[in-house]
């Protein structure tokens, strides 16, 4: 479900906190490491370390905006439905994509359930991590971005929300990946 006329739950304390606009920052510099974290993925039942993915395999962390399970950000929910149909490839060229959501536990069991998703759905209701990741804020949730992380865990792409270009094209992703996993980098 794309959106609702059912605004039960959207106006917390979430809300509150991100309601006002808050820039990108553009901090984290490309090659260097990110901010660690460590979330409960939803999607299968666990607790994941970015850490626990260093010196294995590249990681996408792909920072999200759902307001609440019934509420998905315009812009943001055809690029969740993207990643999901296409996580196979991710996964085939030895990359795992994190999705990251601000709503909670609860709220991210109905939209795992209801997108049926494939990849790791990873709670984040502090926001913390979106803080961590600089991708700012606007009316009642943290913008989205994608970071590609190599194996050791470095920078090496990141895309933050504009008007203008609000996520990373899968195309773009899988191109990136190709031209520096798939060549031995």
């Amino acid at each position: 479900m794309l959106t609702s006329t059912d605004f039960t739950g959207l106006f917390n304390e979430r809300f509150a906190r991100n309601f006002l606009p808050i820039p990108a920052e553009n901090n984290l510099q490309l090659g260097q490491l990110t901010p660690q974290f460590q979330l409960p993925d939803i999607t299968n039942g666990s607790l994941v370390k970015l850490s626990d993915y260093q010196n294995k395999q590249p990681v996408i962390v792909a920072l999200t905006r759902i307001f609440t399970e019934k509420q998905y950000c315009p812009f943001c929910f055809p690029h969740i439905k993207a990643l999901n149909e296409n996580y196979e490839q991710f996964k085939d060229r030895g990359v795992e994509v994190l999705m990251i959501t601000s709503t909670d536990e609860r709220q991210s069991q109905i939209v795992v359930k209801d997108l049926s998703l494939k990849m790791p759905l990873l709670s984040d209701p502090s926001c913390k991590v979106f803080s961590n990741y600089g991708v700012g804020q606007a009316l009642g949730a943290p913008l989205p971005g994608q970071f590609i992380l190599d194996k050791q865990g470095k920078l090496i792409y990141k895309h933050l929300f504009s008007f203008l270009d609000h996520n990373a094209s899968i195309e773009t992703l899988l191109s990136y990946i190709d031209s520096h996993f798939m060549n031995g980098e």
